[in-house]
């Protein structure tokens, strides 16, 4: 028996995904490995975070047949505090 995953990463020059049929008891990291031969090296398949629909997962997490595994890359910037310095910024403009 087997399952379909798609696998989505995202990468500096946008997202990149593939859809896999994968063995029924196939992990996520199983998974990775072989969307790496598709995707090739755009992503950092190795240590980069790894979830299903936006929820973290441990690489020995076996999906179910339909998720959506996505790989992670990490933030350049927090966003909360490029937010904050956007509005402290505007904030400075606007009492000139």
């Amino acid at each position: 028996m087997s399952k379909w995953c798609r696998i989505v990463c995202d990468t500096r020059q946008g997202i990149r995904e593939c859809l896999l049929e994968l063995p029924a008891e196939a992990t996520i990291a199983e998974a990775l490995e072989a969307a790496r031969l598709v995707l090739g090296e755009a992503a950092d398949w190795d240590s980069a975070a790894t979830g299903i629909y936006g929820r973290e997962y441990a690489r020995q997490h076996v999906p179910s047949d339909g998720d959506r595994i996505e790989l992670y890359r990490t933030l350049q910037l927090d966003p909360r505090s490029s937010r904050r310095a956007r509005a402290a910024k505007a904030s400075a403009r606007t009492r000139r």
